[in-house]
């Protein structure tokens, strides 16, 4: 045993390795990056064959981790809520199959949407797949489930979703660490239909995983992880989930004078929960995210019993919680600090100096001066900057590689020319796939792939698309006469500007690439290459 300072991140990393884990699969998402990369820096890792490869996005990554379980080894995935969408189809499906290896999937979710498109609450998914959930409430219990999760999962016979938040995945804390198990060895499924999704088998399955509840809620009632901590002041009891429980705490320096359900693992613990109805006047809810279990209670306590929370206005209900907001559901004291002078202003973000994608927008910018504006759909990365000043210079940013497709449905309406701006990396992601649609109807668009050779947007991962991104467009099907090739440099703006231009007065699908390594992995790669010499 040793005592580690860990991101909430690395303490999930740590405990998977240290739970005899085979294989990480993940594609780069902020708050879920650093599992990947606490693990792909694990001298560890490299000395017993662990796979920790970047994915080419969520959906293989799910894949790839259900195949690692089929053959009886552990595997962990590790995405951010929206993420979860696009494995969603795989993840649901091995709530179905089962496991054989034990099989952890990790949901870093954002509430206040620091870096992403909405606030979803990936508990809901669990809910929905019924299985069980953990939601670890510091980075010591993050360790520890991601280290146990494994032996949970093979028990139970299905995935794990572990679901943590953005301070949780990126503050730092003490982890004590526990023995370390051995990889699992290679042993297919005794039923060798148990992966056969055909509709007798996935009924049969599907009765099993309901035969599986009454132990699942059970395993919940009797969890380490769920606590029932006895208070004097039975006026109002508290149920405080995850992370909430840090923020309520807080508030009490360690001892509230409530009762407190704490939960960290789902389904809900019916047994502390009827306790906390039995003996107090009123519940309040403290959940990180949407109301699931809020709306749970007001179910299972229909009795006319106040249950405040987020759905009621006692919580905001969007964005982060935190100490005050819990200190003013409980109509305590707030303690906060002088104002910001006004002096002090919001400094929105900004593509680095230096940055291709500006040269980039500069060009497309110009070569759009003689057409209507609004007809530019971007995509998800660094380059989705070009919305704000100086640039304003796309129209769209809804889902990794909605740009092409949109700009399809844009041209089938009328509006040509239509043109999207896509990053390598979310073009393999799931960009190759739409391209594929405008190579089917010739669609009258352009294509521009901002390549800077790396997943810029979460720190400068490995792309899929590295030196890929031109062959890739001519397997699709893709004109080679309209690829075309930028290096968006200021020296060569009026070159690029022409072949702009030119794609744009274009009656059909063209695809434009302009190539040029981001600024910070090229400063990265030349620091790297002096320590070499």
């Amino acid at each position: 045993m040793q005592k580690l300072l860990l991101l909430g991140d690395e303490a999930i990393s740590q405990g998977a390795i240290d739970g005899g884990i085979s294989g990480f699969y993940a594609y780069p998402g902020t708050p879920s990056t650093e599992i990947m990369e606490y693990a792909q820096h694990s001298k560890e890792v490299k000395a017993s064959g662990i796979n920790c490869v970047w994915s080419a996005n969520e959906k293989t990554a799910m894949e790839s981790a259900i195949g690692m379980s089929y053959v009886g080894k552990r595997a962990m995935v590790q995405l951010k809520h929206v993420g979860l969408n696009v494995a969603a189809d795989a993840f649901i499906n091995s709530t179905i199959t089962g496991v054989n290896g034990g099989l952890i999937v990790v949901a870093a979710d954002d509430p206040s949407m620091h870096s992403s498109q909405n606030e979803q609450d990936s508990r809901f998914y669990g809910d929905f797949a019924m299985i069980p959930i953990l939601e670890p409430s510091n980075q010591q219990e993050a360790y520890d489930m991601a280290q146990n999760g494994f032996e949970l999962s093979e028990k139970y016979n299905v995935p794990i979703l572990v679901r943590i938040t953005t301070r949780l995945a990126h503050s730092r804390a003490g982890v004590s660490t526990g023995n370390k198990i051995a990889q699992n060895p290679i042993s297919l499924p005794k039923d060798p239909r148990q992966f056969v999704l055909l509709p007798g088998i996935a009924r049969k399955n599907y009765k099993k995983l309901l035969e599986m509840q009454e132990a699942m809620q059970e395993a919940s009632n009797n969890s380490i992880y769920n606590k029932y901590i006895d208070g004097v002041d039975k006026s109002i009891g508290i149920v405080a989930c995850g992370i909430s429980y840090n923020y309520l705490m807080e508030n009490f320096d360690g001892k509230c004078p409530h009762p407190v359900v704490k939960i960290s693992q789902y389904p809900i613990p019916e047994n502390h929960l009827r306790k906390l109805r039995n003996e107090c006047q009123s519940i309040l809810v403290l959940e990180e995210g949407y109301p699931l279990v809020e709306k749970n209670l007001k179910g299972f306590f229909n009795e006319g019993l106040q249950i405040r929370g987020r759905l009621d206005g006692s919580l905001p209900r969007d964005g982060e919680l935190n100490p005050n907001l819990v200190a003013k559901a409980l109509g305590l004291e707030i303690i906060e600090g002088e104002a910001i002078p006004e002096i002090v202003k919001m400094r929105p973000p900004s593509l680095c100096m230096g940055c291709g994608h500006r040269d980039v927008y500069n060009a497309l910018n110009e070569a759009l001066e003689d057409y209507d504006i609004g007809r530019v759909f971007a995509d998800i990365g660094c380059y989705t900057l070009g919305a704000l000043p100086p640039f304003n210079a796309i129209n769209s940013c809804v889902d990794m590689g909605a740009s092409i497709t949109m700009a399809i449905g844009a041209s089938d309406a009328g509006l040509v020319p239509a043109v999207a701006v896509i990053g390598d990396s979310t073009f393999t992601h799931s960009g190759m796939t739409g391209l594929l649609d405008a190579v089917i109807k010739d669609a009258p668009i352009v294509v521009l792939i901002s390549d800077n050779s790396t997943t810029g947007m979460t720190g400068g991962q490995a792309s899929a698309a590295k030196g890929r991104i031109v062959d890739i467009c001519k397997g699709i099907g893709v004109n080679p006469a309209h690829i075309r090739i930028l290096n968006p440099l200021k020296r060569l703006h009026e070159e690029n500007l022409a072949i702009l231009k030119e794609e744009l007065a274009y009656k059909g699908l063209s695809v434009v690439v302009a190539q040029r390594e981001c600024i910070q992995t090229a400063i990265r790669n030349k620091k790297a290459a002096k320590k070499t010499k």
